[in-house]
């Protein structure tokens, strides 16, 4: 494929997302006649960019009948929550359509080098810590995918000596048939089982970021956790490790309270942990995994250094937002699988208030569970949202204080301030999704840090 062979392509893109979005205008401005189809009303959506691209030759159809009788399309592009299997794509490639999808576009026609980044938890920390390193360098790189922006965005600013940074999620790389020329696979466990049939297509959807990988290119895994580290059989490419638990031959560890790095037999230290402002133990696996490519890149051992002490991390993951009579506040409201909930408790060695619970992804909260019961340091929990019900029924910790019924933030805060004492640390840390009280994890994030300043600036 080439960009000049979609001029006059008939192109429908589902879904107008931030991706369908970015979609029709690359496609519009290419030639193609474009027709965007998406469930939702109209009314449900900008008005201005609709009218744009209404002015460009784009059409609309939207509704939840849209694809009940669609025409016949030369190129249909899913957006990353419509499932490759789903019964309307089918209807459309029985017609003789092409199933494709931005990211799938992107990786065709892309002339520089991709470094994609993928894992259940810490691809957007990893990604932006990739992309600022290579800046550091004075190289020309883009960061894209479910960070930054969508890489159809800057594909035709690109040249063949351009890097692309891409965070790459399951949805997105699960019918994938080429893999980035340094694909890296961090923590991976399970999430998005209300999307994925199981685990197993989860994890296989993941794996095809290095399953179409050649010889020349390169690979970085995660060795401490059994999913990731048993990938490396799925890529042809040269493979480096990362692990904070162990030394790697050809890779980047944590050892002795600092980063190194070896290759080729050859071992140099990056940086001390205690330079790393970075929360939690597992940001240091982020760390090494970062600093591993950027290595392979080519970004001096200087430039790396510096681009890790001055990174604070990004919105919503361990983010301090402000003390109330001594009682720190943490926004860690992106936690919404168990097992990064006990990460976020474990980052914090003071009694803690947890904002826990909200809506379902089929996750399972044993190991969550089993780590409160035990726990000697979590001093209450706030409960909220759906699945509060089902982690209440199973706590056993009599020693805790429980809050539940908060119909909204501000209950939600306030409880989490009667409960707090000074010296200990409030964590909105919820394990589950959002979307039985708030928009999405951002919505919650945000609406907690108001909260929290709107009680700081009252006391």
């Amino acid at each position: 494929m080439s960009i000049s062979s979609l001029q006059y392509k008939k192109v429908a893109i589902i879904g107008f997302g931030v991706e369908g979005l970015s979609s029709a205008k690359f496609f519009v401005k290419h030639k193609a006649y474009v027709t965007v189809f998406d469930k939702k009303e109209e009314k449900d959506f900008d008005e201005e960019a609709i009218k744009a691209l209404r002015k460009l030759g784009v059409k609309f159809v939207f509704g939840e009948n849209c694809l009940d009788n669609p025409e016949k399309f030369d190129l249909v592009l899913r957006s990353p929550g419509i499932r490759r299997d789903a019964k309307e794509l089918k209807g459309l490639e029985a017609k003789g359509a092409s199933i494709t999808s931005q990211t799938k576009i992107f990786f065709d026609l892309c002339p520089g080098k991709i470094i994609g980044i993928t894992g259940t938890k810490g691809k957007g920390t990893t990604s932006t810590l990739i992309y600022q390193m290579l800046l550091k360098q004075r190289l020309e790189v883009y960061l894209g995918g479910n960070i930054g922006k969508p890489p159809l965005d800057f594909l035709d600013t690109l040249n063949d000596q351009s890097w692309t940074v891409l965070e790459l999620s399951s949805f997105q790389l699960q019918d994938m048939t080429s893999s980035p020329h340094i694909a890296i696979m961090l923590m991976t466990t399970s999430e998005h089982l209300d999307y994925h049939k199981d685990v197993y297509e989860y994890i296989d959807a993941k794996r095809n970021i290095l399953r179409f990988q050649k010889k020349d290119d390169l690979a970085i895994i995660n060795r401490d956790y059994p999913v990731s580290h048993e990938s490396d059989i799925y890529t042809n490419a040269k493979l480096f490790q990362v692990s904070r638990e162990r030394e790697c031959r050809n890779g980047c560890f944590v050892q002795n309270d600092s980063i190194w790095v070896e290759r080729e037999g050859e071992k140099q230290k990056i940086i001390d942990t205690k330079d790393i402002r970075l929360l939690g133990k597992h940001n240091l696996e982020n760390v090494c995994a970062a600093v591993m490519a950027a290595s392979i890149v080519g970004v001096s051992k200087a430039n790396i250094a510096k681009t890790v002490k001055a990174f604070k991390g990004l919105e919503h993951r361990l983010q301090f937002v402000g003390e109330i009579d001594k009682a720190r506040y943490y926004d860690d409201s992106f936690s919404t699988i168990p097992e990064t909930t006990i990460v976020a408790i474990e980052a914090f060695n003071k009694p803690k208030v947890l904002i826990l619970g909200g809506s379902g992804k089929n996750s399972d909260f044993t190991q969550l569970i089993n780590f409160i019961n035990k726990a000697q340091d979590i001093r209450g929990i706030i409960g909220i949202g759906l699945e509060w019900k089902n982690i209440k029924s199973k706590i056993k910790n009599k020693k805790l204080r429980i809050v539940e019924g908060c119909k909204d933030m501000k209950e939600i805060v306030r409880a989490a301030s009667s409960l707090a004492k000074p010296g200990d640390v409030v964590l909105l840390s919820p394990a589950c999704a959002s979307f039985d009280m708030f928009k999405n994890y951002k919505d919650r994030g945000e609406q907690f840090k108001k909260e929290v300043n709107q009680l700081i600036s009252n006391s």
